[in-house]
C-alpha cells in the first residue's frame, strides 16, 4: 500500500462518515476507494478524497438523495450551486407546510392552544401588508390568491402574497421572535380592513389561534387553503441577463401616461431604458432586453416599491422581472411579461 493511502478506519474518522457508511458510498459508485487489496479485500483512501467527502456528508445531513448528490460532486460549480439551493428551498417549504399540518391537526384533535407569533411594530406592519395586497388576486377556484401568506422565524416576518401573474415578498423585523415557527395565510381584505388601527398601534402583539390570527386588537380569518410554493418557484428562477437601474417616479409615470394596450419595456446596454413612448435614463448591464407587459400588472409593483430607484432584473421573454429597490432588500416583487403582439420583435 502506497504511504499516502490510508484504511478506511483512519478515513472514516478523518471525513466524519462511518466505515458503513463508507462501504455503501463505495457500492453506490458515489465514493470510491483508491484502492482495494486484492487479497483481503481491505479498502483504501487518498487524502485528497477527504474534501470529498466532507461535502457528501453535508448533503446527506440536508437529506438530498444520492441521485443529487453525485450531479453536484461531480457537475460543474454553476450546477452544484443551483441543486443545493432548491434543495434547500424544496426542504424550507416542507417545513413550512409541516408546521401548517401540524396546526390543522391540533385544531381538529381539539387541542390547539394560542400561540405567540411574536410582535412588531405596528407602522411597519402596515406598510408591509399595503406592499404586498397589491399582487393579491381574485379566483373563485383558488381562493387562496386572496390571502396573504404571513410566515414567522425567529430573525424574521415575511408577507407574501400572489396572483400568479405578480408576487410580491416583505420582510420585516421582529420586536419579539416568535415561541415557534409559524405560518399561516390570512384572508387579504380582512387585513385590509384592519390597515389603519394596525398603523396607529406603536407595536402590534401577534397571536394565532386554529382558525384565526389576532393582530392587536384585530381578528383577522386563516384561510384553510394551502399558499402556493413560491419558494420553489424563486429557487428555480433562470438566470438574470440584464439588470436595470432606474429612478422610480419616471419610470411610474411613465406608465401613466402609456396611452393602453400592452407596453414595450426595452433595455439597452449603455445609459436608457425605453418604457412606451418615454426614454429614460438608467444604468442597463448584461445584453440587450425587450419585454411586453400588461401594465395593470406591472404598475402595481412599480408603484409598491420601496426608495427612489429601482432595480430590475430581466431573464428574457418568458421568464418573470423582479423589482428592487436599489439600496433595500426587504421588499421583492417579480411581474410576469406577455407575449408581444405578432410582428414585435
Amino acid at each position: 500500500m502506497p504511504d499516502e493511502l490510508m484504511p478506511i478506519g483512519e478515513f472514516a474518522r478523518r471525513s466524519g462518515l462511518t466505515a458503513s457508511a463508507l462501504r455503501f458510498y463505495a457500492d453506490t459508485g458515489v465514493l470510491l476507494p483508491a484502492e482495494v487489496d486484492a487479497v483481503t479485500g481491505y479498502r483504501y483512501y487518498a487524502a485528497e478524497q477527504v474534501e470529498r467527502a466532507g461535502v457528501l456528508r453535508r448533503l446527506r445531513e440536508m437529506g438530498m438523495p444520492l441521485g443529487p448528490v453525485l450531479r453536484v460532486l461531480d457537475g460543474a460549480p454553476e450546477q452544484a450551486v443551483r441543486l443545493v439551493r432548491e434543495h434547500a428551498a424544496a426542504v424550507a417549504a416542507e417545513a413550512v407546510l409541516a408546521q401548517r399540518t401540524a396546526a390543522e391537526l391540533e385544531a381538529a384533535l381539539g387541542g390547539a392552544p394560542e400561540v405567540v407569533v411574536g410582535a412588531v411594530r405596528g407602522p411597519v406592519l402596515a406598510a408591509a401588508i399595503e406592499q404586498v395586497l397589491a399582487a393579491t388576486g381574485v379566483d373563485p377556484a383558488l381562493p387562496v390568491l386572496a390571502g396573504v401568506c404571513l410566515e414567522a422565524l425567529p430573525d424574521a416576518v415575511i408577507l407574501t402574497a400572489t396572483d400568479r401573474y405578480r408576487l410580491s415578498t416583505r420582510t420585516i423585523a421582529p420586536v419579539e421572535a416568535p415561541a415557534a415557527v409559524w405560518a399561516g395565510t390570512i384572508a387579504g381584505a380582512e387585513l385590509r380592513a384592519a390597515v389603519p388601527e394596525i398603523r396607529r398601534t406603536p407595536v402590534v402583539a401577534l397571536r394565532a389561534t386554529a382558525h384565526r390570527l389576532e393582530l392587536g386588537a384585530r381578528s383577522c380569518r386563516i384561510l384553510p387553503e394551502e399558499f402556493p410554493d413560491y419558494r420553489g418557484m424563486l429557487a428555480t428562477l433562470s438566470a438574470v441577463v440584464t439588470r436595470v437601474t432606474v429612478a422610480r417616479d419616471p419610470l411610474l409615470r411613465a406608465l401613466e401616461e402609456h396611452p393602453g394596450g400592452d407596453i414595450e419595456l426595452r433595455a439597452t446596454v449603455g445609459g436608457e431604458v425605453r418604457v412606451g413612448s418615454a426614454t429614460l435614463r438608467a444604468t442597463v448591464t448584461g445584453t440587450p432586453s425587450t419585454l411586453h407587459f400588461d401594465p395593470a400588472v406591472l404598475h402595481p409593483a412599480i408603484a409598491t416599491a420601496i426608495g427612489p430607484e429601482l432595480l430590475l432584473d430581466l431573464r428574457g421573454p418568458a421568464q418573470p422581472i423582479t423589482l428592487r429597490s436599489a439600496d433595500r432588500g426587504d421588499l421583492t416583487t417579480l411581474a410576469m411579461p406577455i407575449h408581444p403582439p405578432n410582428g414585435t420583435p
